[in-house]
């Protein structure tokens, strides 16, 4: 007679068919065998490899730079109450902001509009109309700089239409700074965004300001983009040493780097919106970062009044020496007494230092303006700097770092590379071997498979604390860096060293 299976069975036969379903669903993974993985370990690391790395074209691996965007976000930061304003979507608004929260360890107050495929398909007027009526009501900012992400580019949102029915509907009153900036993500890098948001803001900031035969007495000084919060007050420092007066355009310098007094300032810092305006009647305006400030330095010139000065920014003595030279002429002002024993203490600095860092060899990247700065000061150490990657670089800049280059005797077989990575940069290291790398985070992968040090000026930094607010610019700035790249040479001896009666003094 028949019987019904027991339940132990009717469990044992859903396990079987489980198990079969799974063997037909489930893909194994085939283990590499270890001699592939060191085969192609090997290979990476040879000149066959680095030659097929060069060839690529259409394929980025780790570029050192970031998007127009960000680079407007910090231009925008730079003001006394203004709210960034992204006209995209919320995850690339929430990029520009994380990357300055972690380098920064500091908020960075912005909003968006959040675009999606609504936005996309009909436009983004709407998003932007709703987004800045929320941001004024609510956060109350005394100016909204807007720059756009990717997707209101591509779909050809106009900007100066959407914001002319946004005054028309007095979403904001007629007279609200409401400065844009079209920054597409696709071209260009951060250092161009930078400039066209700073170029709209002084646009927008000293429509109808100037005033014939009105001198403010003052220095505009233009910092570019530069996430150093030490380098601004090394140059206030030194400013007020002379006893010029100035005006910084953009200064981030309290934004990203304010005392924590248990107050919340929703806008700390920041150029007055009223000295920005009265800048066009200053005395000189000066740009210590004629790369990202190529467009905003060029209206300046046809607009402003006074004197247009553009200059390196000043890493190391030579650099800084011009720099207090053209303050001293232009003001008719004696270089003071504590900047002058401040050159005196860099020099003596470098004289006691010389040797851990005289004939090694370092490999670069980052922005141009910065590299052409760490090309100066390390061929005043008689250091050479070996491989020079400027991933959006100009022939402007390969000309000019070649000419710091030939300057030198130091600067004999150091070569620069042009729209390259830093996946170029570690074939490079690991082919054509350097002491070190300077540049940001980044490089932090390619530096520990070529076992040689990374020091991290520039930006971004996210894995260590504290070095934006280390200048790097003036004399200070070169005692800093010196003693920075010095000390790592000699630790590493200290740790790799087998003499147990090593000498104490180096």
């Amino acid at each position: 007679m028949d019987t019904f299976p027991s339940r132990s069975t009717d469990w044992s036969r859903a396990e079987r068919s489980k198990d079969m379903t799974a063997e037909t669903a489930v893909k194994y993974v085939t283990e590499t065998p270890q001699e592939d993985i060191e085969r192609v370990k090997n290979w990476i690391n040879s000149e066959e490899y680095k030659e097929k790395n060069f060839a690529r074209q259409a394929l980025v691996i780790n570029p050192p730079h970031a998007c127009q965007p960000l680079g407007a976000e910090l231009a925008a930061h730079g003001f006394e109450g203004a709210l960034p304003f992204v006209h995209g979507s919320q995850g690339c608004a929430s990029y520009y902001r994380s990357t300055f929260n972690r380098h920064f360890r500091e908020p960075a107050a912005a909003v968006s509009d959040a675009m999606t495929e609504d936005g996309a398909v009909f436009g983004g007027q709407n998003n932007l109309h709703e987004g800045l009526e929320n941001a004024y009501t609510i956060y109350k900012p005394k100016m909204i700089p807007i720059f756009t992400s990717c997707m209101p580019e591509v779909i050809g949102d106009d900007l100066t239409a959407f914001i002319k029915n946004a005054k028309n509907k007095g979403i904001v009153p007629q007279d609200f700074p409401l400065p844009y900036a079209n920054t597409p993500s696709f071209n260009g890098s951060h250092i161009h965004g930078y400039d066209s948001m700073l170029l709209s803001i002084l646009q927008t900031l000293t429509e109808g300001k100037k005033v014939e035969g009105r001198c403010t007495g003052k220095l505009n000084l233009l910092p570019g983009f530069d996430c150093n919060t030490g380098n601004y007050r090394e140059y206030k420092k030194i400013l007020e040493a002379f006893g010029i007066p100035y005006t910084v355009l953009a200064d981030i310098s309290e934004v990203f780097d304010s005392p924590l007094d248990g107050t919340y300032k929703p806008y700390p810092g920041g150029t007055k919106l009223d000295e920005a305006a009265d800048s066009i009647n200053g005395k000189v305006t000066m740009t210590l970062a004629p790369f990202s400030t190529t467009k905003t330095f060029t209206w300046i010139k046809e607009n402003y009044s006074g004197k247009h000065v553009s200059l390196p920014t000043p890493f190391g003595v030579a650099k800084t020496d011009e720099f207090v030279l053209q303050l001293s002429k232009l003001f008719g002002k004696p270089v003071p007494e504590s900047v002058k024993a401040e050159r005196g203490r860099a020099v003596d600095a470098m004289t006691d230092a010389h040797q851990y860092i005289h004939g090694k060899k370092f490999a670069l990247y980052g922005d141009p303006d910065y590299l052409l700065g760490y090309v100066s000061f390390l061929l005043e150490m008689g250091a050479k700097p070996w491989h020079i990657i400027c991933s959006k670089g100009s022939k402007k800049f390969q000309k000019e770092c070649q000419a710091l280059l030939d300057g030198s005797a130091d600067g004999k077989g150091c070569t620069i590379y042009l729209s390259k990575d830093l996946w170029h940069m570690r074939s490079l290291v690991v082919t054509d071997p350097v002491d070190a790398m300077i540049g940001d985070t980044h490089g932090k992968f390619a530096a520990r498979d070529a076992n040689i040090p990374l020091f991290r000026f520039g930006f971004p930094i996210f894995d260590r604390v504290n070095l934006h607010r280390a200048p790097l610019v003036g004399y200070q700035g070169a005692i800093n860096m010196l003693t920075t790249i010095c000390n790592k040479f000699i630790e590493v001896r200290d740790e790799t060293c087998e003499d147990k009666y090593f000498e104490m003094m180096r």
